[in-house]
């Protein structure tokens, strides 16, 4: 009997998808872990499992405790490897750049005049986002130098952690993006996520439909999965004039809005990888 640890913060739609499919595996037990109502003893695992499918909400707490298994002996879909370069922007931007993967322009700074410089450089209009942070929150769109001196003094006041400054160029998109969802180093499906609003999150209001995987916009998927590590990535695209450009890569896949859309089971296929990868 297989044994699958099922890493969660609360029991979403999505989690929800995966754990029934995981019951039609009449040969794997799932062991059910929520990162928020146990200790974890990091030189043994009470309860050893052959993968740990890590699903938690909380960035912070999946990457440890996926630490935690790994260090036992555990392999983790997706890695600890793998969050760390997804979950923070600068380590995918600077992984990207270094790959010859076309994504926007990123500026770094860590003092509220060195960010202004940053801006003034950059130009009008730009992103600031935090380096670690996911549904579109926190992010904002500076239009004007006077909009820039205010949200870097509120940035400032936040705390440390927003006293580290991603500033990032911003894309014209033609009112949507493209969410690419990617099973090993494979595209499976693709949706466009179509919004008024710049920010075109589903969370926050974003439509979707399906998107054709296009040669283009395939190769570029599997290049920066690759780059990534692989796993189950959602990997986010702008259409440019000059192509197709990667803004972000999700470690931890959002796809509720998706299954209906591309007419691809998602969430079996994800099983499966992680399945494949307990028995490799």
């Amino acid at each position: 009997m297989l044994k699958v640890g099922f890493l969660y913060t609360r029991l979403r739609v999505e989690e929800k998808f995966l754990l029934d499919e995981l019951e039609k595996h009449k040969d794997v037990e799932t062991v059910k872990i929520n990162d928020g109502d146990q200790y974890f003893d990091i030189a043994h695992i009470n309860e050893p499992v052959d993968v740990l499918f890590e699903r938690s909400i909380s960035y912070s707490r999946g990457l440890y405790i996926s630490k935690i298994y790994e260090a036992n002996g555990v392999r983790v879909v997706n890695s600890s490897q793998v969050a760390e370069r997804c979950g923070d922007k600068y380590v995918t931007s600077q992984i990207l750049v270094r790959e010859g993967i076309p994504t926007p322009r990123v500026l770094m700074a860590f003092d509220e005049e060195a960010a202004l410089q940053a801006v003034d450089a950059l130009g009008f209009p730009c992103v600031l986002k935090p380096v670690v942070g996911s549904w579109g929150r926190l992010l904002a769109k500076v239009d004007d130098r006077h909009a820039a001196e205010s949200f870097i003094e509120h940035k400032s006041s936040l705390g440390v952690n927003h006293q580290i400054f991603y500033i990032q160029e911003y894309v014209n998109k033609p009112g949507r993006d493209i969410r690419a969802f990617v099973v090993g180093e494979e595209p499976i499906g693709a949706i466009y996520r179509t919004s008024p609003n710049w920010i075109t999150n589903t969370a926050r209001g974003g439509v979707a439909s399906n998107c054709p995987l296009t040669p283009e916009l395939s190769d570029l998927c599997r290049r920066t999965a690759r780059a990534m590590g692989g796993g189950l990535l959602a990997i986010d695209v702008f259409e440019t004039e000059n192509g197709l450009t990667i803004n972000e890569v999700n470690h931890t896949m959002e796809f509720r809005n998706s299954i209906t859309t591309t007419g691809v089971n998602i969430p079996a296929l994800m099983i499966e990888y992680v399945l494949a990868q307990a028995r490799g």
